[in-house]
């Protein structure tokens, strides 16, 4: 029968102490043959030691693998990638910036976050009158918030093939009388937001064109609706006052104001943090008044309007989506700014 020898280390000091349990049952310790290794707490594992079958429940469900991550709930899943746009990183988000159209590929299947808006409404433009401004493009969002009052969308269910996104551009400035230009629709998926509408031109009853928000209305004239749960509706522009304001276009997160008393400036936008710091998308254009104070336009990119024989009307923002400035008499209107697409998951 073999016999166990515990010998001390000739330069150690250390004791070592087996201790018997408190028991009166025999207990065996069997020790590894002399193809194995005994291990203390400072050793590593060697793998050929590693016999038999570690049950499933110790590694989870599903395929292990240099490819898989094993997930809080047990479950080995495949890592998550994908390609397409501007690709940065905030905590433990990856994040795909798209400022212009592109395709977003996953590598598997997974869900995502996303925030698109389209293209802003260009501002009216009209010789005699006040125009309105342009209606921000259309918000829609999974994070922070979405416009038009609506509730927060739900994440997005993709899957390992390419998803074509369009990024809409603003509505075009007018040169001479006429509506606004609506801006184009932004797309990721199943998601459309719808492109801003444009500012009433080409006489003082001219109403803004509907859109993701609203065009504001022209010096005599109602504002239009926006889309609901992507923006709100344009102000009404009036005659009743010395400044004659055209409206302002509506914002993702406030109707645009009335003119006449009131000042005509574009509806507000929304802020959304999808991109690692809060950003806020989607402000009205600002409408064309007769006197100071000029039309500011919405928080979010909106231009602000023109004054009569004064300041020019301003463009939105690009990548925010916001409304361009209602023009007054002369010039050239404010553009729509273009929409941006972010999409974001987790690594």
């Amino acid at each position: 029968m073999a016999k166990v020898k515990i010998t001390g280390h000739a330069s150690g000091s250390g004791v070592i102490t087996v201790t018997a349990p408190n028991t009166s049952t025999d207990r065996t310790i069997t020790l590894p043959d002399t193809t194995g290794t005994l291990l203390d707490e400072n050793s590593s594992l060697p793998a050929a030691n590693l016999t038999g079958t570690v049950a499933t429940a110790r590694l989870g469900t599903g395929t292990a693998s240099s490819g898989n991550y094993l997930r809080g709930d047990g479950a080995w899943k495949p890592l998550f990638t994908a390609t397409g746009g501007t690709i940065t990183t905030s905590g433990l988000y990856t994040i795909h910036t798209f400022t212009s159209s592109g395709t977003f590929t996953p590598s598997s299947s997974g869900t995502v976050d996303y925030l698109v808006v389209a293209g802003g409404g260009s501002g009216g433009w009209t010789a005699s009158t006040n125009s309105g401004g342009g209606g921000a493009g259309g918000f829609r969002s999974t994070v922070t918030a979405t416009g038009g009052g609506g509730s927060l969308e739900s994440a997005l269910a993709v899957s390992a093939t390419g998803y074509t996104v369009t990024v809409g551009a603003g509505g075009a400035a007018l040169t001479s009388s006429g509506q606004g230009n609506s801006g184009s629709n932004s797309v990721f998926s199943s998601i459309t937001s719808t492109g801003g509408g444009g500012g009433g031109g080409s006489s003082s009853t001219s109403a803004g064109s509907v859109g993701g928000s609203g065009g504001g209305g022209a010096s005599n004239a109602a504002g239009a609706a926006g889309t609901s749960n992507q923006g709100y509706a344009g102000g009404a522009g009036s005659l009743t006052a010395a400044r004659y304001a055209a409206g302002g276009g509506g914002g993702a997160g406030a109707v645009g104001v009335n003119g006449g008393n009131g000042t005509g400036n574009g509806g507000a936008g929304v802020a959304t943090s999808i991109s690692g710091s809060s950003v806020t998308y989607a402000g009205g254009g600002g409408g064309a008044v007769d006197q100071n104070p000029v039309a500011a336009g919405g928080a979010g990119g909106g231009g602000s309007g023109a004054k009569n024989a004064g300041a020019s009307a301003v463009a939105g923002t690009a990548n925010t989506g916001g409304g361009g400035g209602g023009l007054s008499s002369s010039g050239t209107s404010g553009a729509g700014g273009s929409g941006i697409v972010i999409i974001r998951y987790l690594t």
